[in-house]
């Protein structure tokens, strides 16, 4: 059985069994033989495609200030510092 997030409620049996009546009863379900799920369900991928480059994660300690005006520039905050921190390394190349 898979972990259940905390605050998850689970029906007991006859809890279960009315809950179930009740599905029996509508004329607007119906249960998928697994041979018609597997013609139904999703074959697409949920969520956010794969990056071709990926971000390395890292821990850093910031200057508070410094992180709580990115936070306050609102959702993609770390994206822009990305961005920043990007910004300045093709102003100050590194001299070989």
């Amino acid at each position: 059985m898979p972990k259940l997030k905390a605050g998850t409620i689970i029906p007991t049996p006859e809890e279960d069994a009315i809950i179930q009546t009740g599905i029996d009863a509508d004329p607007d379900t119906w249960f998928l033989t697994d041979e018609e799920w597997e013609k139904v369900k999703p074959t697409v991928r949920i969520g956010r495609p794969p990056a071709e480059v990926t971000k390395e994660r890292i821990t850093i300690r910031l200057s508070r200030d410094v992180v709580t005006q990115f936070r306050a520039t609102g959702a993609g905050w770390q994206t822009r510092m990305d961005a920043a921190l990007r910004q300045f390394i093709e102003e100050h190349p590194l001299a070989h």
